[in-house]
Formats: C-alpha cells, structure tokens, sequence
C-alpha cells in the first residue's frame, strides 16, 4: 500500500512506524519536517524494537499525498475540520481515509471528501498505549488489544478495510454494523470528561492544587459512579435509535468486566500502560491548575461527549448527567461554542438514518482485488496483500 500518516504525534509516529516496517511504501506530513529521521523505531513492552523506514517526511501536504492509497489521519478532533480542507483538493476516488481513533465525528467534519470519492474509516479504539520517546525517531508502545473493531463509510468496504488493519498489527480486527458505532463509543468521550468533572469539581479562579494526581492510578469511586450513569445514557440513546444496528456499543460495564462502580475503579487503577499518566495539569503559583490547553479539554468535551448530547436533543432524550457535565465544562472554561448536527444538514433524524444507512450514496461498484507483493521486512517473505480499488460518487446530501 501507499500510505500517507497525517499527524507526527504519539499515535502518528507509531503508525508510520508499524506501517513501514511492514513493507508499505509511507509518506509522513508534520509541521516539522527538519525534526525527523527517515528511520523510526517502535519499542514495544516486551522489549523489542520495531524499525520501519519511511519515503517522505514534508511539511507540502500536496507531497505527501501524491499517490497514496490510504491515508490515517492522527490528529485530535478539534482539528478535523482544518485538515479535511487541506485534503480535499488531492482527494480521488479509491482512497481511504482513517481516522484513528474513529470517534470525534469524522463522517461530518470529512464528509466533503466523502462527497469527493474517498472512503472513511475508524477504530473504536487505539491498537496500543503510544508514547512519544524521541520526537521524530521513536516512540514507546504497550498494552495491545486482543482484539480491534472497524466500521467505515461505506459500509461494504469495512471487510478489506478490518483485514488491512489485522494484518498490519496483527490483530485480529472486527467489523461493526456502521459508523454511528464508532462515534458513540463509551471510551474518552465520557472516560476523559467524567473524571476531569470530578476531579475539578471544586476548581475556581483561585484554587490551586498541591500536587498533580495519576489520572488512572488514582481513579476514584466517584469518577467511576458518575461514568456509569453517563454510560447508562449512552446505552439508552442506543436503543433509542431504531433504524441502526448498535450492537457494537457496548456498555462500559462489559468492556472492563465490572457491575459496580468499586470493581471499576479497581479495574481502571489497574491498567499497568496508563496507570502512570499524570492529570492534564500545568505548574501555577507553587501548585498545579488544570491545563485547558489539553487534548482532554479541547478534543474529548467539544467534539466528543458535545456530539453524544446533540444526538440525544435529535432523540428528545434528556441525558441528565451528559448534560450536566457538559454544562460544568462550559462554565469552567468559558467555552459557549456548542457542536450542532444542524450544521452539517442534519435537521432530523431522516436526515441522521441517512448517513448510516447510506442514502444518497451511488451503490458502490464492485471492489476489484488486486494481487500485488510487498517485502516484509521483519519476515523477510514476499507476502500478498489486498489493493482496494473502488468508484464512489455521492448524490445530494452526505455524510
């Protein structure tokens, strides 16, 4: 495959990473080209290192994206919109968009590029925990998931697309029924929000905090009580959407294999790939204030838990707790912009159904495989791969 990896941060580096060492012919796009090593290093935590060597690191996204097949996008979802309108004037027909992770309402920010002809995909979560350990050269990776779960746009590419990702991680990957189950994942859209809110409960304009808490590590009951009734809600917006397959959103409470909000605390406190994660937190006056500049703040609020409340005022449901937790964000960071499905076209849940569902997408033609070689570099076997090669062209109103 041609790849091009959009982002040169923790999840960026490891994909570019994990996608050269594999053979693929990669093109990295980072605002700081001069930065980089053509030759990147993934240490894993059972002590070995994989190496890939990738053909192009620039900062000129027309570059970057000259004939590429796929293209994983790792920026945060704040940026969305931004990087769809970079792309889109190098966007054909045939090429795939991941965005990894999926959620962040990537099928509204991109759906111009959908209109365009490419293809959109995502993961409900990451492969790994990744961690930068030189910026350019090398970056750590731990706790790799048994298992991956896949949907894209359209529908009946998710197959190549779910083998595509087994292969290149080695992980067995599933597919979900559509990509409504990708954005309404319990992961940090309510993970990150509900344990900011109650770790900031009681945060104004003049405290300060002694010291920078473990995010995970010191997870607390009440973090994992009020997770649970914002993961109640989610499950009833679920069941509320009639017309759509959600059966890949599963409850929180399966997911980490916990009923009561105590065996969940324990659970998440005792993740070893993050149980070391400090809070989003910056030095202030002798003490620590909340970093609103974080990712936790700008990503998992406004384009996150802010889709699933939109989601349920389409449904006329009152997701209490979402709500309310969304309101203490907005107070205490002074943030009154509001997401609105209203602003990509989705003035009812018609308009909804139909991005899932697919209407107003041309039926695809039927996908021509394509045998073609690639050298692994860390079997050192010529191995055959899928080329996914598909006309998609959109009439009316998308996704």
């Amino acid at each position: 495959m041609n790849i091009a990896v959009l982002g040169g941060g923790n999840i960026g580096t490891q994909f570019a990473c994990i996608s050269a060492s594999k053979g693929h012919d990669v093109n990295i796009y980072t605002s700081k080209p001069e930065l980089w090593s053509s030759e990147l290093e993934a240490h894993n935590d059972d002590g070995s290192i994989t190496r890939g060597q990738v053909s192009l690191i620039s900062d000129d996204i027309s570059q970057v994206l000259d004939g590429r097949n796929i293209i994983f996008i790792t920026y945060p979802a704040f940026m969305f919109r931004e990087i769809s309108e970079l792309i889109l004037p190098h966007i054909h027909e045939g090429m795939y968009m991941g965005v990894i992770p999926g959620t962040g309402g990537a099928e509204y920010a991109f759906s111009g590029c959908i209109r365009s002809g490419a293809g959109l995909f995502g993961l409900q979560r990451v492969p790994s925990v990744a961690r930068i350990i030189e910026y350019g050269r090398s970056v750590r990776t731990e706790g790799y998931r048994n298992m991956l779960e896949l949907a894209s746009i359209p529908h009946s590419e998710s197959p190549k697309l779910a083998d595509f990702i087994s292969e290149l991680f080695g992980i067995p990957c599933g597919v979900l029924p559509n990509y409504l189950n990708v954005t309404l994942t319990p992961s940090n859209p309510i993970l990150h929000t509900t344990r900011l809110r109650t770790l900031f409960h009681d945060y104004g304009e003049w405290k300060i905090y002694p010291e920078n808490p473990l995010f995970y590590g010191d997870w607390s009951n009440e973090s994992s009580e009020l997770l649970f009734r914002c993961d109640d809600e989610l499950q009833k917006i679920c069941s509320l959407l009639y017309g759509l397959d959600m059966s890949g959103v599963k409850s929180l409470k399966i997911h980490y294999e916990s009923s009561t909000p105590e065996q969940l605390t324990r659970k998440i406190r005792s993740i070893k790939s993050l149980n070391k994660l400090r809070s989003p937190m910056k030095e202030h006056a002798g003490g620590w204030i909340p970093d609103f500049s974080s990712r936790y703040f700008t990503a998992d609020f406004p384009f996150g838990l802010a889709i699933i409340e939109d989601i349920a005022d389409l449904l006329n449901f009152r997701a209490q707790n979402i709500t309310e937790t969304m309101k203490w964000y907005r107070d205490i960071t002074g943030d009154t912009s509001r997401f609105s499905l209203s602003d990509y076209n989705i003035k009812n849940m018609q308009d909804f159904y139909n991005i899932y569902q697919q209407k107003g997408l041309d039926k695809m033609k039927k996908a021509t495989i394509i045998d073609t070689t690639r050298h692994d570099t860390t079997r050192h076997d010529t191995t055959p791969i899928l080329v996914l090669e598909s006309r998609l062209s959109l009439q009316g109103e998308a996704a």
